[in-house]
């Protein structure tokens, strides 16, 4: 598990290998992420946008960005905290995903970002 706090946020991620299959003559490896969004704030927030850069093994970039987190814009009072569940796919075995949520601040009204720590993705045949 990954974890790091931005601005009495906090975000942990955990991962999971779910298995490979061909799509269009070509192997694809299917990852899960669980993150959980604990706000350690004092400040009730609102978590409105994701920014995700996921990279595979072969140096290939995928930039996914959008309105909340699964169809949700989860709002945040002080000590709660948000848990989903998404996936990716990769063409390679292993990779990585990093990026961060936009928020507001309810208090002060301003939008901030959020970090989401860099975590690994890999295949349990993969790892040396």
């Amino acid at each position: 598990m990954v974890q790091q706090v931005t601005r009495g946020i906090k975000i942990s991620v955990e991962t999971t290998y779910e298995g490979s299959f061909y799509k269009n003559y070509k192997i694809q490896y299917a990852f899960g992420y669980t993150v959980t969004i604990e706000n350690q704030s004092k400040d009730s927030v609102q978590l409105n946008a994701r920014h995700w850069e996921i990279l595979d093994a072969l140096n290939n970039v995928e930039i996914v960005s959008g309105e909340g987190v699964i169809g949700k814009k989860p709002v945040l009072k002080p000590g709660d905290s948000h848990t989903y569940t998404s996936g990716c796919l990769l063409t390679s075995p292993f990779g990585a995903m990093q990026g961060h949520y936009s928020m507001v601040n309810f208090t002060t009204t301003k939008n901030f970002k959020v970090t989401i720590p860099t975590f690994k993705l890999s295949a349990p045949f993969a790892i040396n």
